[in-house]
């Protein structure tokens, strides 16, 4: 039941926080939870009972928090477990909130890129709509009684229109379905979409971008709490969504195994990871610091994706005037075409 649970940005924030501000006061856990609860509603709820059970009955905060896959990734169950060994708790949820703050900012970011764009596509559908409902069959009277020679294209609008016209309900029900059957491979094939969608030439890049960013992040937090590098790798590996991004961190997991510099092992992926992390994260080996190196790599990375972010916003903005514009037009030619053909042949009679 626990496995299904899920928790927005906002709700996950304000439960990190909120814990770490208290443990950072110097209140034990379990009156913090207790405290917390007094204000917590449905699944927050549930899981800070969770928490609080475990937590009676001598258990860690980890073992509580892996409950709740949906909600706490593994990264963030290893990070706390090292945390906890290490006697700061208090800091690492504060590393997390930070993160998961900067992890919704991604998504507005990603989300805002392609608002414009649904949003032209929504308008375009409600214009050929009206169009099929409205111009067509005045059009399609005429027409049928001067008995016009038409192309294929009005044929196919004037069927359109009628079938719309003749059986609008069953319309709906066929939209309504294809909408449903949509929905319904979005939450079932979710990774197999994602692939598709990553693969877009314009998103390809940014994607990687993205999976780079969570990457050098995770591998910080990680890091910072203390984890063994090659683990920090295997936990960073399962984050990123692109499987040459993955299979290129796994390469450079081998290579720290056979005893190289992760830099080393980057350096074998020069197509996946960019020249300044690879400079970066070499830096911080030779000073002993690639944690704080890996947090910088993160910021570098984070400022690239938004600019990426605006160009991709600033791309599909033209692509998207010029596609729907030029099915608006093939849509105004498949009506105009066949009236300059009647007054063609009226004009030669």
């Amino acid at each position: 039941m626990s496995t299904n649970i899920t928790l927005s940005g906002n709700e996950k924030i304000a439960m990190v926080s909120n814990l770490a501000t208290m443990l950072g006061a110097g209140i034990p856990i379990l009156e913090a939870v207790d405290s917390l609860l007094e204000d917590a509603k449905k699944n927050q709820k549930k899981i800070l009972e969770t928490l609080r059970d475990d937590l009676i009955q001598g258990k860690p905060v980890h073992t509580a928090f892996a409950k709740f896959p949906h909600v706490f990734d593994k990264v963030t169950i290893n990070i706390i477990k090292a945390s906890e060994e290490a006697g700061t708790l208090d800091q690492a949820l504060t590393d997390l909130k930070i993160t998961i703050r900067k992890e919704m900012e991604f998504n507005d970011q990603i989300r805002s890129a392609f608002i414009y764009p649904l949003f032209i596509i929504i308008v375009f559908l409600c214009v050929f709509v009206m169009i099929l409902t409205v111009v067509i069959p005045k059009i399609a009277v005429v027409f049928t009684s001067l008995r016009a020679n038409l192309p294929l294209p009005t044929k196919i609008l004037i069927s359109l229109s009628n079938l719309l016209i003749a059986y609008p309900v069953y319309v709906v029900l066929a939209a309504i379905s294809v909408l449903g059957i949509g929905v319904l491979l979005v939450k079932t094939e979710k990774s197999l979409l994602a692939k598709l969608f990553l693969s877009l030439p314009l998103i390809r890049n940014v994607a990687r971008e993205v999976d780079l960013t969570r990457f050098s992040r995770s591998l910080y937090l990680l890091l910072n709490a203390g984890i063994p590098i090659t683990n920090a790798l295997l936990l960073s590996q399962e984050i990123v969504m692109q499987k040459e991004v993955a299979n290129a961190i796994a390469h450079a997991r081998d290579a720290v195994m056979a005893g190289k510099k992760l830099s080393g092992g980057l350096k074998d992926a020069k197509h996946i990871f960019p020249g300044m992390m690879i400079k970066i994260t070499e830096a911080g080996e030779k000073t002993g610091s690639l944690d704080k190196s890996m947090k910088d790599v993160s910021e570098y990375l984070d400022y690239r994706v938004t600019n990426s972010l605006k160009t991709l916003t600033a791309l599909l903005e033209p692509i998207m005037i010029v596609l729907v514009g030029g099915l608006v037009g093939g849509i105004m030619m498949a009506i105009i075409a066949p009236i300059y053909g009647l007054i063609s042949q009226v004009s030669t009679r």
